[in-house]
């Protein structure tokens, strides 16, 4: 499998290939088809954007703030900055004020295109910032801020600002588990090479179909519905919410799908509350899956029976593997060779290795060039022979698939010494009912695990998050998950917690992982309680 040109250096080569070679097809729509774009016309319009930005005193190296829903302007404004030879920053849309502002401090942003829905939070965030704001929608502006609109009709950049392969492309702040977000510094080398690398493994085809829906500030969501898209020729259909993708899935009929393993744990309940009697290929239209080529599942641990539940009706799901450090390119299962439980061997040009403690190390051409701004912390997490520390414990099997045993950091020590994956306990038991939202196992130090639950709202129907019956199903599954694991990781005792768990939230990343600390923080009191029903 071949890109549509052979071997771009940089995105700004991949645009012009593009344009090149598939110029009049469609690159970019919203699901309406109101806004929509080929690849000629999305070239343009970002040249129209880029001589808008350029006015307000962007250019190259500049970094280009995007506070934006996934739709296509997206596109065109963050084309609009490459061809500047600056470098845009997605910020996640669940941010803060605080959040927002810690990222415009951290990347020194120019300018920040923000859509009306957010303005008040941008407002916020950048009140004592000289960052210009310019604004998608309709709003009132204010002294100093500038219309989208208005750089639309600005004058196009004649040329695009010639850039190299070492130069960057964009910067992607970290979830942020255990502490602020670190700006990861991508090149225009990395992410080409990972784009090209992971598309090529999975057999993606010009002309093929995906849709834009996890958060543009997340690298595999920006890898699949930009980068992929203008090196393989897709279209895109952007999806502004994320909790519509089973509509959109069923409309759009992707060809090539990733989803975190929540999408596809609600995906396989909606499948089985539907399918009695259903043949495989029925099931698969009625997911909107039954044109998909490749299907992934990643950025948080997933039980093998749910892997195996979508091999059981023919959908190819593999497990892939990496992080924002190293263009979310490391490991992926093949197609027609997965092994249920791994992650799959080393990508095309990636090296892999174990640390004395387990941890995984990786090398490779996808390895960031740094952290923003955080020289220390840089060399902390890469050596001086290039190997990337992971933070992952790992291990490697005789064929060389990879089985992520967990974060290094997040490992349970029990009080009798007991090593314990959380992820892996989680998995189990969370497999075992639909009703589970969000589970939190707690143990380290302790002399028992205890897990908080958080019953997802969409199965929950009329029934209040602490029905007798709920806390019956979800007791049973915690039965039946404990029944797979030892004696030492068993889950205890249970608190079903009434509040939901929100992405971007307290207990959230955007990406849905949880944020261990702070619900152990936050929850301190519940978990006290646990153990001292333990106790008595």
């Amino acid at each position: 499998m071949s890109t549509v040109s052979a071997s771009p250096q940089t995105l700004t080569d991949a645009v012009a290939a593009i344009v090149a070679a598939r110029g009049e097809q469609l690159a970019v729509q919203d699901r309406e088809g109101t806004v929509r774009f080929t690849w000629r016309e999305l070239r343009d319009a970002a040249a129209r954007i880029a001589g808008g930005l350029a006015a307000l005193g962007a250019g190259r190296d500049a970094t280009v703030g995007l506070l934006l829903d996934n739709r296509p302007e997206f596109h065109v404004a963050d084309l609009a900055a490459v061809l500047l030879g600056a470098v845009p920053v997605s910020i996640y849309q669940t941010s803060s004020p605080e959040q927002v502002a810690h990222v415009a401090a951290d990347a020194d942003l120019r300018v920040l295109i923000v859509q009306a829905s957010y303005l008040e939070t941008a407002r916020a965030a950048l009140h004592s910032r000289e960052t210009r704001l310019v604004v998608l929608d309709d709003a009132e502006l204010r002294a100093g801020e500038v219309a989208f609109a208005e750089l639309e009709s600005s004058p196009p950049l004649e040329q695009p600002v010639e850039v190299g392969p070492e130069d960057l492309l964009t910067i992607i702040y970290t979830s942020g588990t255990t502490g602020p977000p670190k700006g990861v510094e991508l090149t225009h080398r990395n992410l080409l090479t990972a784009t090209r690398t992971v598309g090529e493994w999975n057999g993606i085809e010009a002309g093929g179909r995906v849709i834009c829906w996890l958060p543009l500030a997340h690298i595999a969501e920006r890898i699949a519905s930009w980068y992929a898209p203008v090196l393989f020729g897709l279209e895109v259909t952007t999806c502004p919410d994320a909790r519509q993708i089973g509509r959109y899935l069923r409309e759009v009929r992707p060809n090539w799908f990733f989803a975190v393993p929540r999408v596809w744990e609600k995906l396989r309940a909606g499948a089985m509350a539907a399918g009695a009697g259903l043949e495989p290929a029925q099931l698969r239209a009625a997911l909107g899956l039954d044109q998909v080529r490749a299907a992934n599942i990643g950025a948080a641990p997933s039980a093998p029976e749910l892997v195996e539940y979508f091999h059981a009706i023919g959908i190819p799901l593999a497990e892939i593997y990496g992080m924002s450090e190293n263009c979310a390119c490391c490991t992926c299962n093949p197609p027609g060779a997965v092994k249920v439980g791994s992650v799959g061997p080393a990508l095309p040009g990636v090296e892999l290795r174990l640390a004395d403690d387990g941890e995984l190390l990786m090398r490779g051409p996808t390895v960031m060039r740094g952290y923003r701004g955080l020289p220390e912390a840089t060399a902390a997490t890469i050596d001086a022979d290039g190997w990337l520390r992971t933070g992952d414990v790992a291990t490697i099997d005789d064929d060389g698939y990879l089985r992520i045993v967990d974060r290094k950091k997040e490992l349970i020590i029990s009080a009798g010494g007991k090593n314990m994956s959380p992820s892996a306990i989680e998995a189990a038991i969370k497999t075992r009912s639909p009703l589970i939202g969000h589970i939190c196992v707690v143990g380290d130090g302790r002399p028992y695990n205890v897990a908080l639950i958080v019953p997802d709202p969409d199965l929950l129907g009329e029934r209040a998050p602490g029905d007798e019956g709920v806390r019956a199903a979800i007791a049973t599954a915690v039965q039946e998950g404990n029944a797979s694991l030892s004696r030492a990781e068993q889950v205890k005792r249970f608190e079903l917690l009434t509040d939901g768990w929100q992405a971007g939230g307290e207990e959230l990343t955007p990406t849905m992982k949880l944020k261990r600390r702070a619900i152990e923080a936050k929850h301190a009191p519940a978990i006290e309680a646990l153990y001292a029903e333990v106790r008595s």
